[in-house]
């Protein structure tokens, strides 16, 4: 039986493994973390829909548990790639007959812009933090009081080139539109706002939440980057901005700001470059062959890529691109066989 090694265990790589094994090839998933799911273990519920992120992951995750042909390695990386051969932490080696990379991306880390002061002044959280506050259902301030006016900050970590992050993360402008409605449901007579440079809603269903938004909502969207964040005496925050639309300076009151984080480069893109000659873009995420006809496929023959790797992607184009990678790699081994 053929044998193909799947470098991460979230949603693209389960995806990816689950098509693999149902077309009678034999597959190893290595993951860093303790559990396979990655980063939507974390999250509430997925755009535009609002299906909980759990149904979508306890489905996959049981779907590719019950795949005879599977095998997953959980608390191990991999340190090295050849298209027979990966090596995973410890020095063992896995020999294969083919690679899907599909290790994913970081989130970027809200401390570096420091004029936000995340993790230097109370209330001030990232989305994925509030994310996590949804599922434990537990969104408050620090004081335990509900917040009754809210700000969200988009392009933080995307589309700055002060902090070597030029690329759009694609997916933040819905998901700050999805967690405004989220704390309006929470918190009905609360003013929420959202800070944005462009919204971008380009999804089948994303235009339309943008208009419930503010039409059934009341969220209130200001084209404006905040430039500062400082706390008052009465235990608040005030931000400044500038209203590019009418051009005047803003500056403005909340007890809560949430920073529509984006997504960065996966850790392991660079090791992945010096170690395995597999090529990066210039924003860190790995390089295609091509665009259009060899969008799954590395400049190595062999090793393929599936997900947010190579680019930030929604959920459901990561599934797709598992799909056809999984399909790239079963027309690969049939024609080296």
């Amino acid at each position: 039986m053929k044998h193909v090694v799947v470098i991460g265990g979230g949603v693209a790589g389960i995806r990816c493994a689950i098509e693999l094994a149902e077309m009678g090839i034999e597959v190893t998933i290595v993951e860093k973390q303790k559990h396979i799911g990655g980063k939507v273990r974390n999250w509430h519920k997925l755009f535009p829909s609002f299906t909980p992120a759990e149904n979508v992951v306890e489905e996959l995750i049981k779907r590719v548990q019950n795949c005879q042909n599977v095998q997953i390695r959980c608390c191990c990386e991999a340190e090295n790639i050849t298209p027979h051969q990966v090596t995973i932490s410890g020095g063992e080696t896995l020999n294969c007959d083919a690679v899907v990379v599909a290790s994913g991306f970081t989130l970027f880390d809200a401390r570096i812009k420091e004029e936000y002061g995340y993790g230097i002044y109370d209330n001030v959280i990232t989305s994925a933090d509030l994310e996590d506050m949804l599922n434990r259902r537990a969104v408050k301030l620090t004081n335990g009081a509900s917040p009754r006016r809210i700000a969200l900050l988009h392009c933080v970590g995307s589309r700055d080139e002060k902090v070597c992050q030029r690329h759009c993360s694609k997916v933040c402008c819905v998901t700050g539109v999805k967690q405004a409605m989220e704390l309006k449901r929470l918190f009905p007579t609360a003013d929420v706002f959202n800070f944005y440079m462009d919204i971008r809603m380009f999804g089948p269903g994303y235009e339309e939440m943008y208009r419930e938004a503010q039409a059934d909502y009341n969220i209130h969207f200001v084209r404006g980057r905040i430039s500062e964040v400082s706390p008052t005496i009465d235990g608040k925050l005030q931000i400044k901005a500038e209203d590019t639309l009418t051009g005047r300076p803003l500056k403005m009151g909340v007890d809560l700001l949430v920073l529509l984080i984006g997504m960065k480069a996966g850790d392991s893109n660079k090791r992945f470059e010096l170690s395995c000659h597999l090529r990066r873009q210039d924003s860190g995420f790995m390089q295609p062959k091509d665009s259009f006809l060899g969008n799954v496929e590395s400049n190595m023959n062999g090793v393929f890529y599936a997900g947010t790797v190579t680019a930030p992607k929604t959920i459901g184009e990561s599934l797709n691109e598992a799909v056809t990678a999984a399909h790239s790699v079963a027309e690969w081994i049939k024609h080296t066989a």
